[in-house]
Order: C-alpha cells, then sequence, then structure tokens
C-alpha cells in the first residue's frame, strides 16, 4: 500500500509550486473549506493561512469564514476594513475570551490578520475588501446584546422590546448551560418564542432599517440579523445538550452551514459571485457521510456545502504522524504543550508516515481504487487525552469520498498561543521520567 500510495503524492518541497495541483483542483470554485487534524497545530494553521493568501491574491477569494463565535469575529472584520478603534491585530482578537482562547488567539492568526489588513489598506477605494467572520454559534449573550445594540442606535423602542425579550435568560447569568439543563428539564420555561420573536420583528423591519444609510446600513443589519439568528439556533443548541451529541452536533453544524449560505448571499449583493475560505476542524470540514460519524446520524458543514453548491465546493484535510500540539486535558483547563503519540496501526496517519515522504500532497479523486477500504483517522480538538487516545480521538473513515484533497506533515509542533501559560511553557514530561530509560 505504501508503494501504490508513493506514486501518487505530491512531494512538498518548500518550492514555489509545491500547491499547484490543488490550486488547478480548486479552479473556478467558490467554496474552498481548509481544515484541521488539530486545533493546536502550528503548521496547519500556516499552510492554511498561506493558501488563504494565495486564494485570495490569485483567485479573488473574499472572505474567510471561520468556526468562531460571529460577534468576536466581527471585530476582526472591522480591523481589516479599517472601520475599528484597534491599533493592531491582536487587540483587534481579544473579544476571543472564551475557552479554548488559543484557537484563534494565536501567533498564525494574528499575523494572517495583519495581513490582511495591509492587504485591504492596499486596494483601491472602490474595490471590495476581503471580510473575516464567524460561523459558530456559541456567543448567545454576546449575540443579543449586539443586537440591543443595533436597535438602541437605529430603532430605540424596537431595542427595548429586545431587551424584555431577552430578559428571560438573567436569571440564568452568564451561563447557557444552566438555562438549557432548566428548560430541557422542564425546570424552567423555555426562552424559545422570545428569542424567534426578536428575530422575526427584525426581519419584518429590515427594508426600513436598509434604506437609511445604503451599504453602511446594509452591512450593519447583516451583522445584527445574524447575531439575532445565531440567538435562536444557540437557544435551541443549548436546550439540546442534554438529549446526546448527534442532537447538538448537527444543530450546530447546521447553523455554520446557515450562516455560510447566509455571508454569500449577502456578500453576492456587493460583489457577484463572491468566493468564501472556510476555516473549521476537519471533522467539521469532511464530508460526513463518508465516516464513522456519518453512520451514526451526524452531518456536518463539508456534507451541507457539498449537497447545497456541489460543483462549487472544494474540501482540503490535514493529517500528522506525531510531533507536539497545544491542547487541555479537560474542558475549561489551561493551555499544556502536549507531545502527540505516533499514529496508530491501521491508522491513515501510520500508513502516510510509511510513504517515507514526510510532507506531501494527495489529490484523492480517482484514488478510490487505492484507498478504497476504511481506515481510523486520528481528530485532536482543544482536548487531548493520549492515555485514551484510540477511543477519544479516532473514527473509522473512507478517505476518498470524505476530502477531495489531504495535506501530510509527518511531524507538527504546537501553535504558540499569545498568552502562554506555564503548563505551556514547560511543556511535557518525557514518557520515561524520571528514569530516562
Amino acid at each position: 500500500m505504501p508503494d501504490d500510495l508513493r506514486s501518487l503524492v505530491h512531494p512538498l518541497s518548500g518550492a514555489a509550486d509545491d500547491y499547484q495541483p490543488l490550486m488547478d483542483l480548486i479552479g473556478d470554485a467558490r467554496l474552498v473549506l481548509i481544515g484541521e487534524a488539530s486545533h493546536g497545530t502550528h503548521e496547519f494553521y500556516a499552510t492554511r493561512a498561506m493558501l488563504t493568501r494565495r486564494l485570495i491574491e490569485e483567485k479573488g477569494f473574499n472572505a474567510v469564514a471561520a468556526e468562531a463565535d460571529f460577534p468576536d469575529a466581527y471585530r476582526v472584520n472591522r480591523y481589516v476594513h479599517g472601520a475599528s478603534d484597534d491599533s493592531s491585530a491582536e487587540e483587534a482578537l481579544n473579544d476571543f475570551k472564551r475557552f479554548p482562547t488559543w484557537m484563534w488567539r494565536n501567533t498564525v492568526v494574528r499575523d494572517f490578520v495583519e495581513w490582511l489588513r495591509q492587504h485591504n489598506s492596499a486596494l483601491s477605494p472602490n474595490e471590495p475588501k476581503v471580510g473575516f467572520y464567524g460561523l459558530d454559534l456559541y456567543s448567545l449573550h454576546a449575540s443579543m446584546e449586539a443586537v440591543i445594540n443595533y436597535l438602541d442606535e437605529i430603532d430605540p423602542e424596537a431595542a427595548q422590546r429586545a431587551r424584555y425579550r431577552y430578559s428571560c435568560f438573567e436569571d440564568f447569568g452568564e451561563d447557557p448551560h444552566s438555562y438549557g439543563y432548566a428548560a430541557s428539564f422542564g425546570l424552567d420555561q423555555s426562552c424559545e418564542g422570545d428569542v424567534v420573536n426578536q428575530l422575526l420583528e427584525l426581519q419584518r423591519r429590515a427594508a426600513d432599517y436598509i434604506r437609511r444609510d445604503g451599504r453602511v446600513a446594509e452591512d450593519a443589519y447583516f451583522y445584527a440579523e445574524q447575531n439575532a439568528r445565531l440567538a435562536v439556533r444557540a437557544e435551541e443548541y443549548y436546550r439540546a445538550m442534554f438529549k446526546g451529541r448527534p442532537s447538538t452536533w448537527n444543530l450546530r453544524d447546521q447553523h455554520m452551514s446557515e450562516s455560510l449560505d447566509a455571508l454569500l448571499q449577502h456578500l453576492d449583493k456587493q460583489v457577484e459571485g463572491s468566493k468564501i475560505v472556510v476555516w473549521a476542524h476537519n471533522s467539521h470540514i469532511g464530508d460526513a457521510r463518508a465516516t464513522e460519524m456519518g453512520e451514526e446520524g451526524e452531518i456536518n458543514l463539508g456534507q451541507l456545502a457539498r449537497e447545497r453548491h456541489a460543483d462549487e465546493t472544494v474540501l482540503i484535510g490535514f493529517s500528522t504522524y506525531t510531533g507536539t500540539v497545544t491542547a487541555a486535558s479537560g474542558w475549561g483547563a489551561d493551555a499544556e504543550l502536549k507531545r502527540v503519540r505516533p499514529g496508530l496501526p491501521d491508522s491513515f496517519e501510520k500508513l502516510f508516515h510509511e510513504v517515507e515522504i514526510p510532507n506531501f500532497l494527495l489529490m484523492l479523486r480517482g484514488t478510490e481504487t487505492v484507498l478504497s477500504q476504511p481506515r481510523i483517522q486520528r481528530a485532536i480538538g482543544v482536548i487531548y487525552r493520549p492515555q485514551t487516545e484510540r477511543l477519544s480521538h479516532y473514527f473509522s473513515v473512507r478517505l476518498p469520498f470524505q476530502f477531495d484533497a489531504m495535506i501530510h506533515l509527518d511531524e507538527t509542533h504546537a501553535v504558540e498561543p499569545l498568552e502562554r501559560t506555564q503548563m505551556w511553557e514547560e511543556g511535557e514530561l518525557p514518557e520515561t521520567f524520571p528514569t530516562g530509560i
């Protein structure tokens, strides 16, 4: 099997044309979804940023949509458009305060955001600038606050009605999990009707709000409507948290897909045929129908993008065999610099390692005969538990149907957080400590 693959891969040597086969595959696609096999690997972030720069410069992509909270990402969007008071990319990333902060507050994202600001600044005044947007739904309270702030400026009476509706969540403070628990078990009244009614009222007044100030008003309304829509989905998500993973996973990825489509439609009003690069984890990007997840009833963003945009979508995944990663040992815990164990037998990571080409690009269309058998694939999110790695981090996939292309980087390194904790600085003790044997 490694010998069969060796003739199919494109070695990555650092040459300028390394990724030309991928650029040719992308062609005129409008949606390019670029994954990551962990939320804490430098090379995944850096390669994705490099490919995104090329797509912006060479193929006219005009937005980046990330697995990030919408209000937090929109502060970055204002910065790259030159429309904020932030003095640097690092400052513009300050709203990313929710765990895991290193996922977006890291040196690679900071440098990309700074590049994007400079790129936009060099454009002529009538050229559309490239934006940065979030697709995720965790920002319930920040999104409700954004809706109220928008209405305070444009329609104070409507703002008062929004305050009243959103006050339904006040008994639960800033913890939406508490609300979800109480609502799902009937311990308290659901806020579903309130968030839905707020979205509907905002949509009914859309035409009036938008015509007040042309494109500026249209952008502001889009921001408010997306936050109101997010509040609806987030309320449903937290209410479903205690019903099991497939329910919440599907709600989340459906929301990301709907947000992506809404963004595409919004940008098309400004630039016909807009193109978006999506940044998210492999588990969201790779078509769920080709995975163990799909067999268990889960859908994901990559699957929905293919279903809704067919020939206009390209899915790109990453893998690594070993190295280090920035991850936590539990939800809400500090970032640590952890060692990534070598890929398990019968995994794609192990198979790619045996090709004996350290870094390569594998175009997956047409490899069905070589890679037809399912294998396990590793997924490290923000938590990494190597002691239970097979159960916690591997699932079965049919690779040629999951992605259109795979980038394998055999040994990788931890992404550098902007806030380096003592645990991250010290790293993990070697497995042989204290004997050294």
